[in-house]
Protein backbone atom coordinates (compact mmCIF):
# COMPACT_ATOMS: atom_id res chain seq x y z
CA UNK A 1 0.00 0.00 0.00
CA UNK A 2 1.24 3.48 -0.88
CA UNK A 3 0.33 6.98 0.21
CA UNK A 4 -0.04 10.07 -1.94
CA UNK A 5 -0.22 13.39 -0.10
CA UNK A 6 -1.64 16.37 -1.99
CA UNK A 7 -0.18 19.61 -0.62
CA UNK A 8 0.44 23.21 -1.58
CA UNK A 9 2.70 25.97 -0.43
CA UNK A 10 -0.32 28.19 0.28
CA UNK A 11 -4.06 27.91 0.70
CA UNK A 12 -6.51 28.28 -2.16
CA UNK A 13 -4.55 26.54 -4.90
CA UNK A 14 -7.21 23.84 -5.40
CA UNK A 15 -5.59 20.86 -3.67
CA UNK A 16 -8.80 19.69 -1.97
CA UNK A 17 -10.77 19.87 -5.22
CA UNK A 18 -8.03 17.86 -6.90
CA UNK A 19 -7.91 15.30 -4.07
CA UNK A 20 -11.68 14.91 -4.31
CA UNK A 21 -11.42 14.40 -8.07
CA UNK A 22 -8.73 11.76 -7.54
CA UNK A 23 -10.96 10.02 -5.01
CA UNK A 24 -13.58 9.40 -7.69
CA UNK A 25 -10.93 8.10 -10.11
CA UNK A 26 -8.87 5.91 -7.79
CA UNK A 27 -9.61 2.28 -7.03
CA UNK A 28 -9.07 0.40 -3.75
CA UNK A 29 -8.28 3.48 -1.69
CA UNK A 30 -8.89 5.08 1.67
CA UNK A 31 -9.31 8.84 1.99
CA UNK A 32 -7.53 10.84 4.66
CA UNK A 33 -8.13 14.52 5.39
CA UNK A 34 -5.02 15.68 7.22
CA UNK A 35 -5.86 19.39 7.02
CA UNK A 36 -7.25 19.20 10.55
CA UNK A 37 -7.06 22.94 11.27
CA UNK A 38 -9.46 23.72 8.40
CA UNK A 39 -10.75 20.42 7.02
CA UNK A 40 -13.11 20.68 4.06
CA UNK A 41 -12.84 17.44 2.08
CA UNK A 42 -16.02 16.34 3.88
CA UNK A 43 -17.96 19.08 2.10
CA UNK A 44 -17.59 17.13 -1.15
CA UNK A 45 -17.23 13.57 0.16
CA UNK A 46 -20.37 13.80 2.36
CA UNK A 47 -19.11 11.26 4.93
CA UNK A 48 -21.44 9.17 7.08
CA UNK A 49 -19.69 8.90 10.45
CA UNK A 50 -19.26 5.36 11.81
CA UNK A 51 -16.77 6.04 14.60
CA UNK A 52 -16.27 9.26 16.56
CA UNK A 53 -13.49 9.72 19.13
CA UNK A 54 -12.27 12.64 21.20
CA UNK A 55 -8.75 13.87 20.55
CA UNK A 56 -6.88 14.73 23.72
CA UNK A 57 -3.52 16.46 23.87
CA UNK A 58 -1.81 19.10 25.97
CA UNK A 59 -2.73 20.25 29.48
CA UNK A 60 -4.23 23.30 31.20
CA UNK A 61 -3.63 24.17 34.85
CA UNK A 62 -6.62 24.28 37.21
CA UNK A 63 -6.20 25.67 40.75
CA UNK A 64 -8.18 24.03 43.55
CA UNK A 65 -9.40 26.78 45.89
CA UNK A 66 -9.81 24.25 48.71
CA UNK A 67 -6.10 23.40 48.68
CA UNK A 68 -4.65 26.75 47.61
CA UNK A 69 -2.97 28.86 50.35
CA UNK A 70 -2.75 31.95 48.09
CA UNK A 71 1.02 32.14 48.56
CA UNK A 72 1.39 33.70 45.10
CA UNK A 73 4.31 31.57 43.95
CA UNK A 74 2.41 30.32 40.89
CA UNK A 75 1.67 33.90 39.80
CA UNK A 76 5.34 34.84 40.19
CA UNK A 77 6.50 31.88 38.13
CA UNK A 78 3.95 32.06 35.33
CA UNK A 79 5.63 33.76 32.37
CA UNK A 80 2.33 33.97 30.51
CA UNK A 81 0.39 35.95 33.13
CA UNK A 82 -2.30 33.30 33.02
CA UNK A 83 -3.15 33.40 36.76
CA UNK A 84 -5.17 36.34 38.05
CA UNK A 85 -5.31 37.87 41.55
CA UNK A 86 -8.13 35.50 42.52
CA UNK A 87 -5.89 32.55 41.59
CA UNK A 88 -7.95 31.52 38.63
CA UNK A 89 -6.25 30.27 35.47
CA UNK A 90 -7.13 31.76 32.09
CA UNK A 91 -7.42 28.65 29.92
CA UNK A 92 -6.64 30.56 26.73
CA UNK A 93 -3.52 32.28 28.09
CA UNK A 94 -2.18 29.17 29.86
CA UNK A 95 0.53 27.56 27.74
CA UNK A 96 0.37 24.21 29.53
CA UNK A 97 4.05 24.30 30.54
CA UNK A 98 3.35 22.83 34.01
CA UNK A 99 5.75 25.06 35.98
CA UNK A 100 3.05 26.13 38.43
CA UNK A 101 2.00 22.51 38.94
CA UNK A 102 5.57 21.39 39.67
CA UNK A 103 6.47 24.16 42.13
CA UNK A 104 3.16 24.58 44.01
CA UNK A 105 4.02 23.88 47.70
CA UNK A 106 0.43 22.87 48.49
CA UNK A 107 0.03 20.62 45.42
CA UNK A 108 -3.14 22.59 44.80
CA UNK A 109 -2.92 22.73 41.01
CA UNK A 110 -4.36 19.99 38.84
CA UNK A 111 -3.16 19.45 35.28
CA UNK A 112 -5.89 17.65 33.32
CA UNK A 113 -5.52 16.57 29.70
CA UNK A 114 -7.29 18.82 27.19
CA UNK A 115 -9.93 17.61 24.78
CA UNK A 116 -8.87 19.51 21.64
CA UNK A 117 -11.18 18.10 19.00
CA UNK A 118 -12.56 14.93 17.47
CA UNK A 119 -11.53 12.43 14.82
CA UNK A 120 -13.80 10.25 12.72
CA UNK A 121 -13.94 7.11 10.62
CA UNK A 122 -16.63 7.48 7.99
CA UNK A 123 -18.11 5.89 4.90
CA UNK A 124 -18.35 7.89 1.67
CA UNK A 125 -19.48 7.12 -1.86
CA UNK A 126 -15.77 6.84 -2.70
CA UNK A 127 -14.87 4.45 0.14
CA UNK A 128 -13.69 4.77 3.74
CA UNK A 129 -12.47 8.13 5.01
CA UNK A 130 -10.59 9.22 8.12
CA UNK A 131 -10.91 12.88 9.08
CA UNK A 132 -10.88 15.17 12.08
CA UNK A 133 -12.01 18.49 13.49
CA UNK A 134 -9.68 20.48 15.71
CA UNK A 135 -11.33 22.87 18.18
CA UNK A 136 -11.16 26.62 17.74
CA UNK A 137 -7.73 28.02 18.71
CA UNK A 138 -6.59 24.56 19.83
CA UNK A 139 -3.02 23.38 19.40
CA UNK A 140 -1.31 20.02 18.78
CA UNK A 141 -2.58 19.77 15.20
CA UNK A 142 0.58 17.84 14.27
CA UNK A 143 -0.34 15.08 16.73
CA UNK A 144 -3.87 14.92 15.35
CA UNK A 145 -2.51 14.70 11.80
CA UNK A 146 -0.32 11.75 12.82
CA UNK A 147 -3.28 10.04 14.47
CA UNK A 148 -5.51 10.47 11.41
CA UNK A 149 -2.81 9.09 9.10
CA UNK A 150 -2.21 6.11 11.39
CA UNK A 151 -5.90 5.23 11.40
CA UNK A 152 -6.09 5.54 7.61
CA UNK A 153 -3.11 3.20 7.32
CA UNK A 154 -4.79 0.66 9.60
CA UNK A 155 -7.92 0.67 7.44
CA UNK A 156 -5.85 0.28 4.30
CA UNK A 157 -3.90 -2.65 5.69
CA UNK A 158 -6.97 -4.40 7.13
CA UNK A 159 -8.83 -4.13 3.81
CA UNK A 160 -5.84 -4.80 1.55
CA UNK A 161 -6.22 -1.44 -0.21
CA UNK A 162 -3.74 -0.05 -2.73
CA UNK A 163 -3.45 3.62 -1.85
CA UNK A 164 -4.08 6.24 0.81
CA UNK A 165 -5.21 9.54 -0.69
CA UNK A 166 -4.31 12.26 1.79
CA UNK A 167 -5.46 15.85 1.54
CA UNK A 168 -2.69 17.73 3.31
CA UNK A 169 -2.60 21.17 4.92
CA UNK A 170 -1.05 24.20 3.20
CA UNK A 171 2.23 25.83 4.15
CA UNK A 172 5.41 24.33 5.63
CA UNK A 173 4.62 24.18 9.35
CA UNK A 174 4.24 21.36 11.86
CA UNK A 175 1.00 19.93 10.39
CA UNK A 176 2.63 19.68 6.94
CA UNK A 177 5.72 17.99 8.36
CA UNK A 178 3.48 15.51 10.20
CA UNK A 179 1.59 14.88 6.95
CA UNK A 180 4.41 14.18 4.52
CA UNK A 181 6.75 12.16 6.73
CA UNK A 182 6.87 8.58 5.45
CA UNK A 183 4.66 9.25 2.42
CA UNK A 184 5.54 7.60 -0.88
CA UNK A 185 5.00 10.80 -2.85
CA UNK A 186 3.63 14.31 -2.55
CA UNK A 187 1.81 16.17 -5.28
CA UNK A 188 2.37 19.91 -4.98
CA UNK A 189 -0.51 21.90 -6.45
CA UNK A 190 0.95 25.20 -7.61
CA UNK A 191 -0.74 28.29 -8.98
CA UNK A 192 0.84 30.88 -11.30
CA UNK A 193 0.98 33.81 -8.88
CA UNK A 194 3.97 35.46 -7.22
CA UNK A 195 3.03 34.08 -3.79
CA UNK A 196 2.13 30.72 -5.34
CA UNK A 197 5.55 30.45 -6.98
CA UNK A 198 7.39 31.43 -3.80
CA UNK A 199 5.43 29.10 -1.52
CA UNK A 200 5.66 26.19 -3.96
CA UNK A 201 9.45 26.53 -3.85
CA UNK A 202 9.42 26.43 -0.05
CA UNK A 203 7.25 23.31 0.21
CA UNK A 204 9.36 21.61 -2.47
CA UNK A 205 12.44 22.24 -0.30
CA UNK A 206 10.57 20.78 2.67
CA UNK A 207 9.73 17.59 0.76
CA UNK A 208 13.36 17.30 -0.35
CA UNK A 209 14.55 17.71 3.24
CA UNK A 210 12.46 14.70 4.29
CA UNK A 211 13.41 12.71 1.18
CA UNK A 212 9.82 12.48 -0.06
CA UNK A 213 9.53 12.35 -3.88
CA UNK A 214 7.65 15.39 -5.13
CA UNK A 215 5.50 15.87 -8.21
CA UNK A 216 4.13 19.21 -9.35
CA UNK A 217 1.01 20.22 -11.24
CA UNK A 218 -0.08 23.74 -12.10
CA UNK A 219 -3.69 24.71 -11.48
CA UNK A 220 -5.23 27.64 -13.39
CA UNK A 221 -2.06 27.70 -15.48
CA UNK A 222 -3.54 29.91 -18.21
CA UNK A 223 -4.10 32.86 -15.86
CA UNK A 224 -0.39 33.71 -16.07
CA UNK A 225 1.58 31.80 -18.68
CA UNK A 226 4.87 33.49 -17.80
CA UNK A 227 4.70 32.37 -14.18
CA UNK A 228 3.56 28.90 -15.26
CA UNK A 229 6.72 28.64 -17.36
CA UNK A 230 8.81 29.82 -14.39
CA UNK A 231 7.28 27.05 -12.26
CA UNK A 232 8.16 24.49 -14.94
CA UNK A 233 11.72 25.81 -15.19
CA UNK A 234 12.15 25.73 -11.41
CA UNK A 235 10.82 22.17 -11.30
CA UNK A 236 13.31 21.10 -13.96
CA UNK A 237 16.19 22.79 -12.15
CA UNK A 238 15.34 20.94 -8.94
CA UNK A 239 14.83 17.62 -10.68
CA UNK A 240 11.09 17.53 -10.00
CA UNK A 241 8.46 16.13 -12.36
CA UNK A 242 5.90 18.69 -13.52
CA UNK A 243 3.19 16.24 -14.55
CA UNK A 244 0.43 18.44 -15.89
CA UNK A 245 -1.52 21.65 -16.23
CA UNK A 246 -5.14 22.38 -15.36
CA UNK A 247 -6.82 25.33 -17.08
CA UNK A 248 -8.91 27.86 -15.20
CA UNK A 249 -12.60 26.98 -15.41
CA UNK A 250 -15.52 28.24 -13.23
CA UNK A 251 -17.00 24.76 -13.58
CA UNK A 252 -14.93 23.84 -10.51
CA UNK A 253 -16.98 26.30 -8.45
CA UNK A 254 -20.27 25.01 -9.83
CA UNK A 255 -19.25 21.45 -8.94
CA UNK A 256 -18.40 22.46 -5.37
CA UNK A 257 -21.72 24.25 -4.95
CA UNK A 258 -23.40 20.96 -5.84
CA UNK A 259 -21.09 19.08 -3.43
CA UNK A 260 -19.74 17.00 -6.31
CA UNK A 261 -16.28 16.32 -7.63
CA UNK A 262 -15.42 17.85 -10.98
CA UNK A 263 -15.23 14.34 -12.43
CA UNK A 264 -18.81 13.66 -11.33
CA UNK A 265 -20.20 17.05 -12.33
CA UNK A 266 -18.66 17.43 -15.79
CA UNK A 267 -17.08 14.10 -16.79
CA UNK A 268 -16.58 15.09 -20.45
CA UNK A 269 -15.08 18.53 -19.84
CA UNK A 270 -11.55 19.52 -20.85
CA UNK A 271 -10.73 20.15 -17.20
CA UNK A 272 -11.61 16.59 -16.25
CA UNK A 273 -9.46 15.23 -19.07
CA UNK A 274 -6.54 17.28 -17.71
CA UNK A 275 -7.17 15.92 -14.21
CA UNK A 276 -7.30 12.35 -15.53
CA UNK A 277 -3.99 12.79 -17.31
CA UNK A 278 -2.42 14.07 -14.10
CA UNK A 279 -3.84 11.12 -12.16
CA UNK A 280 -2.43 8.67 -14.68
CA UNK A 281 0.97 10.32 -14.32
CA UNK A 282 0.71 10.07 -10.52
CA UNK A 283 0.01 6.35 -10.80
CA UNK A 284 2.86 5.91 -13.25
CA UNK A 285 5.32 7.67 -10.96
CA UNK A 286 4.13 5.68 -7.93
CA UNK A 287 4.29 2.34 -9.73
CA UNK A 288 0.55 1.66 -9.50
CA UNK A 289 -1.60 0.17 -12.26
CA UNK A 290 -4.89 2.03 -12.45
CA UNK A 291 -5.66 3.88 -15.66
CA UNK A 292 -8.38 6.41 -16.39
CA UNK A 293 -7.56 7.11 -20.04
CA UNK A 294 -7.24 4.73 -22.93
CA UNK A 295 -3.72 4.29 -24.41
CA UNK A 296 -4.86 6.23 -27.49
CA UNK A 297 -6.04 9.19 -25.38
CA UNK A 298 -2.85 9.21 -23.35
CA UNK A 299 -0.63 9.03 -26.43
CA UNK A 300 -2.40 12.01 -27.95
CA UNK A 301 -1.53 14.33 -25.04
CA UNK A 302 1.67 16.11 -24.21
CA UNK A 303 2.69 15.98 -20.60
CA UNK A 304 4.98 18.74 -19.41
Amino acid sequence: MKELVVISGKGGTGKTCLTAAFSSLAENKVLCDADVDASDLHLIADPKVRVCNDFQAGHTAVISKNRCSACGLCRDLCRWGAINEDFEVDGITCDGCGVCVYFCPEKAIDFPLNTCGQWFISDTRFGPMVHARLGIAEENSGKLVSLVRQEAKKIGEENNLDIILTDGPPGIGCPVIATIGGANAVLIVAEPTVSGFHDMERVARLAAHFNVPALICINKFDLNLDLSRRIEILAKEKGLSCIGRIPFDPIFIRAMVQARTITEYAPRSNVVQAVKRIWDQVLLNMGLRQHTLSPLQTAGQTII
